[in-house]
């Protein structure tokens, strides 16, 4: 079974999150995927910067979702 990974930036001033970003690699299994997840999260936050998350009050989830692979009709 694959996964892949589904970020969101969320705001508690602002009440509401992000449509969910898909991340472009599939993993191989759940623990590699929450891996990634804890890893693209403390990068993205580093991003975005103290300033604007102690502002607007931002916070990060994530998601590992089974993947699911477009199947085209043959």
């Amino acid at each position: 079974m694959k996964f892949t990974l589904l970020m969101l930036m969320c705001s508690y001033v602002a009440g509401e999150c992000m449509t969910p970003y898909p991340m472009p690699t599939v993993y191989d299994n759940m623990y590699k995927c929450m891996e990634a997840g804890y890893e693209e999260s403390l990068k993205k936050l580093q991003q975005i910067g103290p300033q604007d998350v102690n502002e607007h009050e931002i916070y990060l989830r994530f998601i590992c979702k089974e993947y699911e692979e477009l199947k085209l009709p043959t």
